[in-house]
């Protein structure tokens, strides 16, 4: 009788582990983020104030990154690639969001391998409505605000067919209409600011 409940009790306490390392490495990300009580809605098409990091007339692709955020780390290769195809075309950024602890532009440039400009800026995320990292920002060539939202519906950015920072850099280079998006593709996911942490 007493192997049983020590038994029972294992299996309770395994089991007890595991849903919580299932919530804190995966289910909470599943989750979307609270929106801030003082978050001010950016709307699609809105002219954004981009004096600190618009250098030409190229469209700017801005990557709201926390190297803390598990979800911002499970996209870097997914976001460098990105960054390869596309950074002749496009005006690439990363705008690390990190109030915890200090990185300098050469260790985020080194994550990502490439030798793009790197800001720690909060006021441009306020400038683009992005309140959690990961997020992506597409700016058209004069300043509007084209697209805002995830990479992909999974963290791990291997659904192509939900590529949807990519579809709208498609978009925006062939000169199309922005695409229509789904929820998945517009509500943010990942770890809050101004911390963030989920």
């Amino acid at each position: 009788m007493k192997k049983k409940i020590l038994l029972g009790l294992w299996f309770t306490f395994l089991l007890a582990a595991i849903s919580y390392l299932f919530w804190q490495n995966e289910y909470q990300y599943s989750l979307p983020t609270p929106i801030p009580q003082n978050y001010r809605e950016i709307a699609m098409g809105s002219k954004v104030d981009l004096k600190c990091c618009a250098t030409d007339q190229r469209p700017v692709f801005i990557h709201f990154f926390n190297p803390e955020c598990p979800c911002s780390r499970f996209n870097v290769p997914h976001v460098s690639g990105l960054i390869k195809k596309y950074g002749d075309k496009i005006n690439f950024k990363i705008v690390v969001l990190n109030k915890e602890k200090t990185f300098t532009i050469e260790e985020i440039q080194n994550k990502f391998d490439a030798q793009i400009p790197v800001y720690f800026d909060e006021e441009i995320a306020k400038n683009c409505g992005v309140f959690s990292t990961p997020q992506a920002v597409l700016i058209d060539a004069s300043q509007n605000l084209y697209y805002r939202g995830n990479y992909n519906k999974t963290r791990y950015c291997t659904d192509a067919d939900s590529n949807y920072a990519q579809q709208a850099i498609d978009s925006l280079l062939s000169h199309t209409n922005a695409p229509s998006f789904d929820a998945l593709a517009l509500r943010a996911y990942g770890c809050s600011l101004p911390k963030c942490t989920k």
